[in-house]
This record gives structure tokens, C-alpha cells and sequence, in this order.
């Protein structure tokens, strides 16, 4: 035996386990680090100006701490074992009027910039059940009757001046032209959007509260993104785009709105900050480019809200008109036809084109004209509460926006 050749076999063999060794304890240290701390998934809010909650999503248990109870204009706390992946700012609601989460060694520094004079009247956290499987901690504020001690910026907020206009309400009609859309057993989904937009415009403009433009008023293709565009260069208060669904099952029915996904919403900020000239364009200050994306991020939330509380008021006419709804109503999704981050925005399917009771309603020129009046309904009830006191303004839909 070559006791060189042996030894050098030896020596390598023991520097390659070494190698694997460390590798190991490396990839293990890293897998520990990461497990070490849990997620701020996301913040969600609900109330008014007298009571308000802020919810915080989280995927395991955690310990709140108050640095700051309101005094200065801040709500403080922080949360042991958790940090969000990203940092996390917005809008708020109700007494709130932004916030901010930060990473504060291997805790979350959750701070809520007051819009008027609050103290927290209670905090507790909720385990997972009754159907939500997260922790969710809650904070309860309440007003004192005063002015908040600091004011913050706020976002910029579309319309701030008082307009003395109609709100313009923007109405897509889905596919159309090359595109037609799903099929039923006696007509197509192109067909019966622009029958009910044409429809729905009439019943908008009939009491002359509102004007309206629409997306196509023919048998015409509108690109997705051009639909939003449209929209923006308008001004639009609102946009909904009307659709018909689809599915296998032909038993399956009922009407369902969606707003976007966090997800999406992600998306669009992507979408809307590629250009050069992307703050310009939405009206931020644009001097400092990292203020201008708080800034986007806090308008786009103040918009998702809006657009959750349009579903919820236009699921309520609907129900209100007995027209049938999915089980789960309120949906949410990254639609590109959502993606505007300053226009409140939803997607209406009124119903499945793949059911014949559907399919009838929505061909049929009587039952359509209920069904846009109910639409109707639930754009005049947005305008007349257009926050929604003590409803949840959750930024993705759950279908369920009275549970924390």
C-alpha cells in the first residue's frame, strides 16, 4: 500500500467532511435565524372618529409593549417575535391617520399617527379559530375630544379640494370585439356587459346625480390597461367593471365582486413605478423619491379601503334585490383592470353565464334593469357613506368584514 497516496486520500477526505460539516451548520444556522422570529403579515382597520380598531395579522403568538399611549400624537407599541418581511406604511382610518411598522431589533415597532386626540382602551390578542387561521392583535382606540398633540403628513388624497362637479363614474364593459368572453348556452359574456353598461349608465344619469363614462359603448376591444387609463386621465370617483363568470358545474350560481389583492397591490405599485415620470403623474410632491413611494403606498391604501366598502355596499343592494350571491361574495384578486392606486375600483360578475336562471336574468331586459338598479343602489349608498362606520376595512377580502 502507498502510505503517501494514503495519507493524502485520508487528509482530503477529512477536509471534505469538514467542508460538508460546516455547510450543514451553516445552512442549519441560517434555517434557525430565519425560523427565529415570526411575520407581520398586515394591519387592518375598522371604526370612526369616535372608536377605531387596528387589527395586525400575524402568523404566531406574540407580546405587545406600549412605548407611546397618544400623548404626543402617537400610538406606539411593539411586538416581541414578530417583524414584518417588508416595511409596512399607509393610510389609516377612523382616529388613525397612518402608520408605519418597522423592525426594531427581533421585535415589530408598530406606530399609529393620531388624526385627532385617542388613548387605547383596550389590547388583546386572538388565536386562530373561528375561521381565521392567524393571530391577530388587536388594539382598541377611543377619542378624548381633543386635537391630536402632532400632525403628521397625510397621503394625497385625490379630490381633497371640495369639487363642485357630479362624481364621474367610470363603467367597463368586459371583453368586447376579438375578445368575447365566456359562452352560455344562447349568448356571450362581451354581449352582456355592454348591455348592462349601457344600462347601468342610463340609470346613473336618470336622477342626475352623476355622470358617466364608459370603457366601450360597441362591440369594440379595449385593451385591459387602456381601461385603467381611461379611468385615470378622467378623474373618475369610481370604476367598475362589469363581467359574467363561468364555470363546469352548471348548478353553480350567483353574483360576487372583487377588489385587489395585496398581492396586486404590490403589482400595481411595480406597474406605476417603473417611469421616470411616475410621481408627476400621480401628483406627489416628487423631491424625494423614497417620501414619494410612503406617499403612493398611503394613497393606494386610503383606496383599497374605499373599494372594499364599494364591494360591500354593492353586495348589499344586490342581496337587498334578492339576486342570488356566491357564498363568498367579496373576493379579491390581481386583476389588471383593479390596478389603478387612486381610484377605487371593482369587478363585477353579476352572475354565471354557465347557469340558465343566470343566463336568463342577464338577457333578459326586465330582470337586467333590476339587477342595474340594485348596482345603482349600492354606488348611491358608497356615496352617501363612503367610509362605512364600524365596518372592516380590510385590504384583502375575506367575505366575513365584521371579524377582526
Amino acid at each position: 500500500m502507498d502510505l503517501s497516496r494514503w495519507g493524502v486520500r485520508e487528509w482530503t477526505m477529512t477536509a471534505l467532511a469538514f467542508v460538508v460539516f460546516c455547510v450543514c451548520a451553516l445552512t442549519a444556522g441560517r434555517g434557525l435565524a430565519s425560523g427565529a422570529n415570526g411575520e407581520v403579515l398586515r394591519l387592518r382597520f375598522g371604526g370612526d372618529a369616535a372608536r377605531t380598531r387596528v387589527v395586525v395579522d400575524l402568523d404566531r403568538s406574540t407580546r405587545g409593549n406600549v412605548v407611546s399611549a397618544g400623548d404626543d400624537g402617537r400610538v406606539i407599541v411593539t411586538l416581541s417575535g414578530v417583524v414584518p418581511r417588508d416595511q409596512l406604511s399607509g393610510a389609516g382610518l377612523g382616529l388613525v391617520r397612518g402608520y408605519r411598522v418597522a423592525v426594531s431589533g427581533g421585535a415589530s415597532r408598530i406606530e399609529l399617527s393620531l388624526a385627532s386626540g385617542a388613548e387605547i382602551e383596550r389590547r388583546f390578542l386572538l388565536p386562530p379559530g373561528d375561521g381565521v387561521s392567524h393571530y391577530r392583535y388587536v388594539i382598541d382606540l377611543k377619542t378624548t375630544g381633543r386635537a391630536a398633540a402632532r400632525h403628521t403628513p397625510s397621503a394625497p388624497v385625490r379630490h381633497a379640494t371640495a369639487r363642485t362637479e357630479r362624481p364621474l363614474i367610470v363603467i367597463d364593459a368586459g371583453h368586447g370585439g376579438r375578445d368575447p368572453g365566456a359562452m352560455g348556452a344562447h349568448s356571450r359574456e362581451s354581449t352582456i356587459t355592454l348591455d348592462a353598461a349601457l344600462m347601468l349608465k342610463a340609470e346613473l344619469e336618470r336622477g342626475g346625480r352623476y355622470r358617466v363614462r364608459l370603457t366601450r359603448d360597441s362591440n369594440t376591444y379595449v385593451d385591459l390597461y387602456r381601461r385603467v387609463q381611461i379611468a385615470r386621465a378622467a378623474d373618475a370617483d369610481l370604476f367598475i367593471s362589469l363581467h359574467a363568470d363561468a364555470g363546469s358545474d352548471p348548478a353553480t350560481r350567483g353574483a360576487s365582486v372583487y377588489t385587489l389583492s395585496e398581492q396586486g397591490a404590490g403589482r400595481a405599485v411595480r406597474e406605476f413605478t417603473r417611469g421616470d415620470d411616475w410621481s408627476r403623474e400621480l401628483r406627489l410632491p416628487g423631491r424625494d423619491p423614497s417620501v414619494d413611494r410612503i406617499l403612493l403606498d398611503m394613497t393606494q391604501r386610503v383606496t383599497q379601503n374605499r373599494s372594499a366598502q364599494l364591494a360591500r355596499t354593492l353586495l348589499g343592494g344586490l342581496e337587498a334585490a334578492d339576486h342570488p350571491l356566491l357564498r363568498r361574495s367579496h373576493r379579491d384578486a390581481g386583476l389588471a383592470v383593479l390596478l389603478a392606486p387612486d381610484v377605487p375600483a371593482v369587478l363585477l360578475e353579476m352572475g354565471f353565464i354557465t347557469n340558465p336562471e343566470d343566463e336568463r336574468t342577464l338577457t333578459d331586459d326586465r330582470a337586467r334593469r333590476r339587477l342595474m338598479r340594485a348596482v345603482a343602489g349600492g354606488i348611491d349608498q358608497y356615496f352617501r357613506d363612503p367610509v362605512g362606520p364600524m365596518q372592516m376595512a380590510a385590504t384583502g377580502a375575506t367575505g366575513a368584514t365584521g371579524q377582526p
